[in-house]
């Protein structure tokens, strides 16, 4: 249990990171020094929401992994942790791949509704234990 919790930790920082440099790398290709502007379509809005998005969310899901993984949990819940990362990629996916952010995305809606559904279990799981 505690290898799937590490395993996906890492996964989820390997995405800031990542996004991050990613973020780097758009804006010089781009010249853009400072703001990423409002247009929906363009590829350093995105890519600048991928990462604002997966700060909002992965460092507490982190924790809650961490704190999950430090005792000998049900095997249910390693299934959650390893679901709650691939939903956040599937968000970052859908952030960057979809022509526009003003468009629903298949993969934005199922990335978002399953980091709502496991961050959630993960901390009831907390509390209730």
């Amino acid at each position: 249990m505690m290898i799937s919790s590490i395993v996906c930790m890492g996964l989820l920082a390997v995405l800031v990171f990542g996004l991050g440099l990613a973020v780097s790398l758009t804006r010089a290709r781009t010249e853009t020094l400072y703001g990423v502007g409002d247009d929906p379509t363009s590829l350093i809005y995105k890519m600048n929401r991928a990462h604002g998005n997966t700060i909002e969310y992965a460092p507490m899901m982190g924790v809650l992994m961490a704190y999950i993984g430090t005792f000998q949990p049900s095997h249910w819940i390693a299934w959650v942790i390893i679901a709650a990362t691939v939903f956040r990629y599937a968000i970052v996916v859908g952030i960057i791949t979809g022509p526009t952010m003003n468009q629903f995305n298949i993969f934005r809606f199922i990335g978002a509704l399953g980091t709502y559904v496991t961050g959630l279990t993960m901390a009831l799981y907390v509390i209730v234990g």
